[in-house]
This record gives structure tokens, C-alpha cells and sequence, in this order.
């Protein structure tokens, strides 16, 4: 007879397994203390063959992504409506982490020195938006130092591609080819990431104590009470801006199947077809829903943007960095959003978020493996926040074309 394992395992196997090979390297970590340091090649060999990867990857999937956009131009007030939902959404859950980072900050107490050290340049905004936007060679394009610069360079090359018309179809044959090759690559790599998760995390924590693991516990009590709040305090605001309270009423009543579909399969694009069923019995046009939740599941992560904000504030706690001022917090949000409503709809986007966060404030490489810890333990209720938001987030471009009474007509 064949067993078939349980949808949880089919969702979240893989993290589980990375979860208990980080466990498993702590506790080597604690044991070894400083002579952990052995484990450290294990773990290098691991971040090197990401690192040499994501360069391509990045310029494959994001350009062939975009390159493959040939309706939107169709979808007119829709996808107007749907990018300003999405932004003003994903502002307002980066500013709730802000916050929540400032009042209680993620990493105290935590000291970490990994590489050259850090070299965080203190430049004028314009200068710094330049400098991260731009290269003045395409050689520097090839570099992870750059992510930002490369993706708008792969952005252009996809629009490009896609004005070409029918003379650029062989070469966007060749950047899906690239994307499925790079992503095909990865997979390779990433079983080989429990051995190398396990041996790194031997290394941080023999090295640099087990206060680490005390920061990742905070981070955790910040994270998950706060998407909770979030779900339940936001979204209701949400539903109320859609259609006040009969809004609300329809909206609480159609959308527990949706969140615990998202909750339990740890996947929005798996979440799409009870999320359609939700908004159909809440009442919002089939024609808005049934863009703006499959592209929604993409390109609209709520809870993607409140992990981007903890992620930046944690580094910037265990390396004594003070998370104030404008021009930082500003910063912070830009990447938050631009981590949760762009990167969020490439194949492999949580990655590329995070080397973001890295490139972008000139933090060593190394702390690659430190947050994407905080996005293996913050994915469940994340996925959750990034359904649920495009069912609500239909209901309010509802409310923007439809006007205050579209609820009534339907």
C-alpha cells in the first residue's frame, strides 16, 4: 500500500529538516564552543555555491519574468488600483514592524564580527539611492555586491525583450530557459543546505555564543504577535475601508477556509483557489478577484514586508548598529517594500531579498545564513498575512471602482 505523507509534511518537510539541522548545529556549537570553528569550511562551501549562483538567477528569472508580461497593458484601472492597494498595504506593514522593532528591538545584547567587519557608509540619500540603483561598468553588474542595480538592468532587458515583439521571442525563449536552468541548480544546491545550515550555525553559536540563539527568540516573540495583531486588527480596518461593516461581517465569515489553507500548505499560489471561492461569497466581482488575487499571490506579501523590516533591524542589532534616524528608517522601508511587492513574485525571491538587505547596507556576506533562519521560522504566519491580504486587498479595488456601495450590488 502506498503511504502518502500528510499536506504539512508536503509543505513544510524541507524547512522542518532545516530547522532541526540548525538545532543539531547549536547544540554542536554549545558543546564545542570556540573549537566549533571546525565545522566552519562545511559551512562556507555551502555559501559559496549560492553565492556564485544568484547573479545568474537573479538576471534569469526577473528578465524573463518580465518579459513574459504581455497583457497588462489590458488590464487598465484594474492594475492601477491593485499597485496602489498593494503599495499603501505594504507601507502600512512595514511601518507596524518599524515600530515594533524600535520599541522592542530584535538583538540586544548580541555582538557578532563576521569577515572585514562592516563597512557602512554614512552617504546622502541621493548619493546612496545612486550608488545602489546604478553601476558605472556592466562588469560590476556581475556581482552580488550590486543586487539592486542587476535587477534593474534585468527589469529593462525583460521590457526590451518583450517590445521586440516577435523578433525577441527566441531571446526570451532563452531567459525562461536560463531562469528554469538557474532554478533547476539551485535545487541541486539546497540539498546540500542542512549539512552546511547545521555546520554554519556550529560555527555562529560556538563562536559567538549561545546568546545568539536568546536573539532569535526575541525576534520570534516580536514577529508572531505582531502578525497576529496585524491579521486581526488591519485586515478588519481593511475590510471596513472596503464596504464598512457589512464588509467586515462578509469578509470574517468567508476567510478562516482561505487562512488555514495559506497557514497549513505554506504557499499563496496553493491558497488561490480558496481564496477566489472567499472573495466569490464576500461579493467582489469576479473580474477584480480574478486578477488581483492570482497576481496578488506574486507580488503582494504583507508578511514578507514585516520580515524584511525584522530581518534589517536584527543585523543591525547584533552588529551595534543604531536602527534611527530618517534616512535609515526610510531605507528600511524601501526595502521592505521592495522585498515584499516586486522581489516577493520571482522564483526564489526570499533569497534575493535577503542578499538585497545585505548588498544594500554593505553587511558581509556571511550573515546570509542569520536571516534566512528568521525566514524559515517566520514563514507560516507570513504566508498567511500575504493570502489573506490579496482577498482583502479585491475588496478594496472593488471599493475604488465600484464605489462606496459596490457591496450592495452584487
Amino acid at each position: 500500500m502506498k503511504i502518502t505523507p500528510p499536506s504539512f509534511l508536503k509543505s513544510y518537510g524541507f524547512s522542518i529538516i532545516l530547522i532541526i539541522a540548525i538545532i543539531i548545529g547549536s547544540f554542536l556549537g554549545i558543546f564545542y564552543k570556540k573549537d566549533a570553528v571546525i565545522f566552519k569550511p562545511f559551512g562556507d562551501v555551502f555559501l559559496n555555491l549560492l553565492f556564485t549562483v544568484i547573479v545568474p538567477l537573479v538576471f534569469f528569472s526577473i528578465s524573463s519574468a518580465v518579459a513574459g508580461m504581455t497583457n497588462i497593458r489590458r488590464l487598465g484601472k484594474i492594475m492601477s488600483a491593485m499597485i496602489f492597494v498593494f503599495v499603501a498595504t505594504g507601507l502600512i506593514a512595514s511601518i507596524v514592524m518599524i515600530l515594533g522593532v524600535i520599541y522592542y528591538p530584535p538583538a540586544v545584547g548580541v555582538h557578532v564580527t563576521l569577515g572585514n567587519g562592516i563597512d557602512f557608509e554614512r552617504l546622502k540619500l541621493s548619493d546612496q539611492i545612486v550608488k545602489a540603483f546604478t553601476v558605472s561598468d556592466f562588469a560590476d553588474l556581475l556581482s552580488k555586491k550590486n543586487m539592486l542595480a542587476l535587477i534593474v538592468f534585468a527589469i529593462l532587458t525583460g521590457l526590451a525583450t518583450s517590445a521586440t515583439g516577435e523578433r525577441g521571442k527566441l531571446f526570451a525563449n532563452f531567459l525562461t530557459a536560463g531562469s528554469d536552468v538557474m532554478m533547476k541548480l539551485i535545487s541541486f544546491i539546497m540539498y546540500y543546505a542542512p549539512i552546511g545550515l547545521c555546520a554554519y550555525f556550529a560555527y555562529l553559536v560556538g563562536v559567538f555564543g549561545p546568546e545568539l540563539l536568546g536573539a532569535y527568540a526575541r525576534a520570534m516573540f516580536l514577529y508572531y504577535p505582531t502578525a497576529i495583531l496585524y491579521f486581526f486588527i488591519a485586515f478588519t480596518l481593511y475590510a471596513f475601508i472596503a464596504a464598512r461593516s457589512e464588509g467586515v461581517r462578509r469578509f470574517w465569515r468567508n476567510i478562516i477556509p482561505a487562512s488555514l489553507v495559506a497557514l497549513a500548505t505554506g504557499s499563496s499560489m496553493a491558497t488561490i483557489p480558496a481564496n477566489l471561492e472567499a472573495a466569490d461569497k464576500t461579493g467582489v466581482p469576479r473580474d477584480i478577484s480574478e486578477v488581483i488575487i492570482p497576481i496578488g499571490a506574486t507580488i503582494h506579501m504583507e508578511g514578507s514586508c514585516l520580515a524584511a523590516v525584522l530581518k534589517i533591524a536584527f543585523l543591525f542589532g547584533i552588529f551595534n548598529m543604531p536602527f534611527s534616524g530618517a534616512e535609515t528608517i526610510l531605507t528600511a522601508v524601501g526595502i521592505a517594500l521592495l522585498t515584499g511587492v516586486v522581489v516577493s513574485g520571482i522564483p526564489g525571491g526570499g533569497t534575493i531579498g535577503e542578499l538585497l538587505i545585505i548588498s544594500f547596507y554593505g553587511l558581509p556576506m556571511e550573515v546570509f545564513p542569520i536571516i534566512t533562519m528568521i525566514g524559515t521560522l517566520v514563514d507560516a504566519p507570513a504566508t498567511m498575512l500575504n493570502a489573506v491580504g490579496d482577498n482583502v486587498s479585491s475588496m478594496m479595488v472593488a471599493r475604488i471602482l465600484g464605489g462606496k456601495d459596490w457591496i450592495k450590488e452584487v
